[in-house]
């Protein structure tokens, strides 16, 4: 397989990340590996390699602005000029609106919003560059609205704003803008949304399948299958896109 572009992919640690960072490599991409924990990336670039794929584990928080800066540079230098960006860290601190602290709110605001601001920023100079580049964000359904996640919604619904003026302006430049945003999907955070309610997850996620037309919860592929059109070659005149990933119609 020969490997003639790099890509990055944000919370690739685990769930929705690691799928589509295991998808890009298959699809033929180098793939940087990012979280906060490059420890726990590495397993997922191993796999990758394994399997006769290329990719290196980084360790980065994507609100750390100099670390953003280093971090691409040094991807940039190990992998190649990185022409494919999949934003996908992210965090919740759910609670309701009375509840919600100053904090709970910057620390989601800062990586889904912030997080993606800084990397789109550091690696589409690469992209204009080359001529030729794809930026996927991952949204939300929540950005419909979704009661306890008043900033979780908001950053996701802001995601889909920043998507779409990516797209106005990058477009001059080869690069293409789309978002995804998913429905419910089985993983350590949905999970953990199950814990904090009380319910088993099983329990959990019978119930939310009960709500949805295909009769079944997302599972990190399906996001991963999303991702690996945007930022295919046929996909060149797609841009500014919101794409609901849900198992039913959304917005």
């Amino acid at each position: 397989m020969t490997f003639t572009r790099t890509a990055i992919v944000t919370g690739a640690a685990r769930g929705i990340g690691a799928a589509v960072a295991k998808r890009l490599a298959a699809d033929g991409f180098s793939v940087a590996v990012v979280d906060l924990d490059e420890a726990a990336g590495k397993p997922v670039a191993e796999e990758i390699e394994a399997k006769g794929g290329r990719a290196i584990a980084v360790g980065l928080d994507v609100n750390d602005e100099p670390g953003v800066r280093t971090a691409v540079e040094r991807i940039a230098g190990e992998l190649g000029d990185p022409v494919v960006l999949v934003n996908n860290a992210g965090v919740i601190r759910d609670n309701l609106l009375f509840k919600m602290t100053s904090e709970d709110w910057d620390a989601v605001m800062n990586v889904h919003l912030r997080g993606s601001f800084l990397m789109t920023r550091a690696a589409q100079g690469f992209m204009t560059k080359t001529g030729w580049g794809r930026i996927v964000n991952l949204s939300s359904t929540s950005a419909l609205g979704n009661k306890g996640q008043a900033n979780y919604s908001a950053a996701k619904a802001g995601l889909q704003g920043f998507t779409k003026t990516l797209a106005i302006e990058l477009g001059r430049f080869g690069v293409t803008a789309n978002a995804i945003a998913p429905g419910f999907v089985e993983t350590e955070m949905t999970a953990a949304t199950a814990a904090r309610i009380g319910v088993p997850f099983e329990e959990f996620k019978t119930a939310v399948a009960a709500e949805i037309p295909v009769s079944r919860t997302g599972i990190p592929d399906d996001i991963a299958h999303a991702v690996s059109f945007f930022v295919s070659e046929g996909a060149g005149f797609v841009s500014g896109q919101v794409l609901y990933v849900a198992g039913g119609p959304k917005a």
